[in-house]
C-alpha cells in the first residue's frame, strides 16, 4: 500500500513537493483506492503490481511512509480491510500498530545481503532487455537504508512486537518459510480452539 502512494506520489511529480511540505500529501490521498485480487495490486483502478516494485519505488517507499497522513490514512484502509476477517497483512508496523491484538504476529528477518541478492533475482526476472539492474552492493546499502529509516522514523517505527515469533530467513527457501509460518497458525488454532 505504501508503495502504491509511493508510485502515485512519482507519477504525479510531487516528491521535490512533498519533501518541502507533507502537507501537500493531501491531494494523494484524497481520493485514493487500493485494491487487492490475488497478488495484483490495483491503484486507482489499474494494475500496479509490477511498477510498485520498480527501484525507483523502492528508494522513495521508506520516505512516503514516514510521512504521518500517509500512515493515518493506510492504516484506516488496512484497518477496514481488516473488519472483513481472515486476513493476511504483511509491513512494518502491521503488528505493532495497525492490528497489535492479531492472533498471530510473525517478525521476518534476513540478513541484508541475501535480501539484497533475493531483490536482484527479483528484479533480473522482470526486467526487459535493456534495462540495467542496479548492483548488488547498491542494492545491499539500499535495504539497510530503510531499513535504518523505518526503524528511527517518528511515526510508526519499524520494531518487533513482544508477541510476535521471529523467523529469521537468511538460509532458509521460500517454501520452508511457509511451513513454518503455516505451523505456528496450525499451533494458535489449536490454543484459541
Amino acid at each position: 500500500m505504501y508503495r502504491s502512494v509511493t508510485l502515485k506520489a512519482l507519477q504525479r511529480g510531487v516528491m521535490d513537493s512533498l519533501r518541502h511540505s507533507s502537507e501537500s500529501v493531501s491531494g494523494l490521498l484524497h481520493d485514493i483506492t487500493i485494491q487487492f485480487d490475488g497478488d495484483h495490486v490495483f491503484l486507482d483502478g489499474r494494475d500496479v503490481t509490477a511498477e510498485i516494485r520498480e527501484n525507483r519505488v523502492s528508494r522513495e517507499v521508506s520516505f512516503i511512509s514516514s510521512l504521518k497522513p500517509v500512515r493515518d490514512r493506510l492504516r484506516e484502509m488496512q484497518q477496514e480491510l481488516g473488519r472483513q476477517g481472515c486476513v493476511v497483512m504483511d509491513g512494518r508496523d502491521i503488528g505493532t500498530v495497525v492490528f497489535p491484538d492479531a492472533e498471530l504476529k510473525i517478525f521476518l528477518v534476513a540478513d541484508a545481503r541475501e535480501r539484497a541478492k533475493r531483490r536482484h533475482a527479483e528484479l533480473l526476472a522482470k526486467s526487459h532487455d535493456g534495462i540495467e539492474l542496479p548492483a548488488l552492493d547498491t542494492l545491499e546499502e539500499e535495504i539497510r537504508s530503510r531499513d535504518r529509516d523505518d526503524a528511527e522514523r517518528e511515526h510508526a517505527p519499524l520494531k518487533k512486537h513482544p508477541d510476535a515469533h521471529e523467523i529469521d530467513t537468511t538460509d532458509l527457501t521460500i517454501d520452508r518459510q511457509v511451513d513454518m509460518v503455516c505451523n505456528l497458525a496450525l499451533e494458535r488454532e489449536k490454543v484459541d480452539g
